[in-house]
């Protein structure tokens, strides 16, 4: 029964979070082809069907085309379909969490997916570098649908812990400036 699960599920879970951001999107992370192959690699997988849920955990890494995810532990929270394959709704992400494309890369503590509200949350001392651009705070939210990013300085979690993201409690960056002769 999980060799049924297991493929239909692994496909749904990298799609799920690497189709996060059209191909055409400028915004946060974007520049994927998710129509690419998705390769997932864990030390070990744990699927709690009677849950809906599986966990990959020990430096998981999920690739598609030129995008990559890593975190220690990925939990995923799916229905069965009528069809009889898997929805995924919501990814969480724990330990490191590491997003990278050719242009940007974002780090965090944790990261949440919402497939259902098209939103990734990445808290816990985020930082979001694209070039030589830097932006440090505590809490980054991309809504998928707008392709707006909002960084704050604080994030609270949901059982109201607050953490700060820089020491100052501020979202904090660092941005180049051309060049200009004098």
């Amino acid at each position: 029964m999980a060799r049924n699960l297991l493929a239909p599920f692994a496909t749904g879970f990298a799609l799920a979070m690497l189709a996060a951001v059209p191909a055409s999107s400028q915004s946060a992370l974007g520049g994927m082809n998710t129509n690419a192959p998705v390769d997932v690699a864990a030390d070990r997988i744990e699927v709690q069907d009677r849950a809906d849920r599986a966990i990959f955990s020990g430096n998981v890494q999920v690739r598609q085309g030129n995008l990559s995810l890593d975190a220690a532990r990925i939990t995923v929270a799916y229905t069965g379909s009528v069809t009889g394959g898997v929805e995924v709704q919501r990814l969480d992400a724990s330990g490191g969490v590491f997003v990278r494309s050719p242009s940007e890369t974002a780090r965090g503590q944790f990261a949440v997916y919402d497939l259902n509200r098209r939103l990734i949350t990445l808290v816990g001392g985020v930082e979001l570098n694209q070039g030589g651009n830097i932006i440090r705070g505590g809490r980054l939210v991309i809504d998928l649908d707008s392709g707006r990013a909002v960084i704050d300085g604080r994030s609270q979690g949901g059982d109201g812990l607050v953490t700060q993201g820089t020491p100052s409690g501020r979202v904090t960056g660092r941005f180049t400036v051309p060049q200009r002769g004098n």
